[in-house]
């Protein structure tokens, strides 16, 4: 009987170097967003910091919402993965510098066309990102060849952060005489959507169609049946939990640096610096993480990587003076930390897809990747909303020299948010029913299940 089951596809390595060469592209989008466009609302735009907070917890919202859309009709259409991401390609580049446009108009006008351009940039941005993170379940269903491919989907994921960190300056600088003005920014934008472009385009057709086609062994779940699935999946529920915990520590720490750069080292070219040291440290470590994932298995990483950011955050906290080399060595081993994280989630994250499938009998695939970007961009646009108000709280003003109570706030946002969502997250990965050989388990069983099973 066994000898009937097909074997699971296999990539060669080049095709697996090209699929993952797509996070490169999505992460060029994804890092400036995440990274510069808080800092440019606030101190290029000089918008308040709780509106220019709100706008992009309204972004954020409104990018969940399109990942759980995306996901509802991926999952109900059976079309292609490598289509859809074909097809949105050039709509997001086009899109991606209307982020950095600043609108002609002033009051509400204003803060309507900045909203726009986050629903239009987040919308493609998802009809192509929730496909192509997707696709990484039909690739291979061995949680060997998985985890292989989301450590090459991290090293270019942090290629992507340096590149956006060095990169974005020097171009402003180039077209506009500033480090950070409108139309530097914007031309930065465009080079970015210029290179992400084709490299999608080239990921979409170049990938094996076997790897990207529909399946058509199982049926498709209703929509009720997939949301009733994923509700009862425990192993896709508590990894989406410790992730939503990351997620609002991580974005309240890295939303917190250039301002910290700016107004405490008085350096704002090395906020950016820092900014790349941390894609480097991310990069780096991926390859010793995939080794680590190996030996002591993904819950056990996760865990450890808590520990040491805990550790980092304690220790900057209490020997925190304003010095440069401080904080980069801060924030690069919390890059290392959080570069486990995120390994360790898109690795696990198509495992509990054969998990609900054993357990509740309904095979939920592109669903489960839009409710986990959904949730996950909730927490994102929570945190950041977060962030702005406390800065307002603390009584940030942008452009103007900050008192000592502002500069302690700043501190301590940077920090506390670091250690008590890794904490959170640990509680949730620590009740992750996915151990090792766990998953290898499942899908001998239900391979068993489709032999078993006479044909229609």
């Amino acid at each position: 009987m066994a000898d009937s089951v097909p074997p699971a596809p296999q990539l060669s390595w080049p095709a697996r170097l090209r699929f993952a060469s797509g996070d490169f592209a999505c992460n060029l989008y994804w890092q400036s967003s995440s990274l510069l466009l808080f800092f440019y609302y606030t101190d290029v735009l000089h918008l308040a910091p709780q509106v220019a907070g709100l706008i992009a917890m309204l972004g954020s919202v409104w990018d969940g919402m399109a990942d759980l859309l995306t996901g509802m009709w991926v999952e109900r259409g059976r079309g292609s993965y490598a289509r859809t991401v074909g097809l949105g390609a050039v709509p997001l580049g086009l899109a991606f510098p209307l982020l950095y446009l600043a609108p002609p108009f002033h009051g509400a006008l204003f803060l309507g066309a900045l909203l726009v351009a986050q629903f239009v940039f987040r919308s493609l941005y998802a009809l192509v990102n929730i496909p192509y993170a997707a696709w990484s379940v039909r690739i291979s269903s061995d949680s060997r060849d998985r985890a292989a491919i989301a450590g090459l989907r991290m090293v270019f994921g942090t290629v992507a952060v340096v590149v956006v960190s060095l990169a974005t300056e020097r171009i402003s600088l180039a077209v506009s005489g500033s480090l950070t003005s409108t139309k530097g920014l914007l031309s930065a934008a465009a080079v970015f959507s210029l290179v992400a472009t084709p490299v999608l385009l080239h990921v979409a057709r170049g990938t094996p169609a076997r790897a990207g086609s529909p399946r058509r062994d199982r049926p498709h779940a209703s929509l009720r049946d997939g949301l009733r699935t994923l509700a009862a999946n425990y192993a896709f529920v508590t990894l989406c939990a410790a992730m939503m915990c990351v997620a609002v520590a991580t974005t309240m720490m890295t939303r917190s640096v250039l301002y910290y750069f700016t107004y405490i080292v008085h350096d704002e070219s090395a906020g950016t610096t820092a900014l790349a040291l941390m894609g480097v440290a991310g990069g780096l470590t991926v390859p010793l993480w995939m080794v680590v994932r190996h030996r002591i298995g993904s819950r056990a990483l996760w865990l450890g990587a808590v520990a040491l950011a805990t550790v980092a955050s304690i220790a900057f906290a209490l020997s925190d003076d304003g010095a440069a080399w401080r904080a980069d060595l801060f924030l690069v081993t919390m890059q290392a930390a959080l570069a486990a994280f995120s390994f360790v989630f898109w690795a696990m994250l198509p495992d509990t897809v054969e998990y609900g499938e054993y357990h509740g009998g309904v095979r939920v695939e592109a669903l489960s990747f839009g409710v986990a970007a959904f949730l996950q961009k909730v927490s994102i646009g929570a945190a950041t909303a977060i962030t702005g108000f406390a800065y307002a709280a603390i009584g940030y003003a942008p452009q103007v020299p900050q008192t000592p109570h502002v500069l302690t706030g700043i501190r301590w946002i940077m920090v506390a948010a670091p250690i008590i969502g890794c904490i959170l997250s640990a509680r949730a990965m620590a009740s992750n029913p996915l151990r090792r050989d766990t998953h290898r388990r499942i899908v001998a069983t239900l391979a068993q299940r489709t032999d078993a099973t006479p044909p229609a």
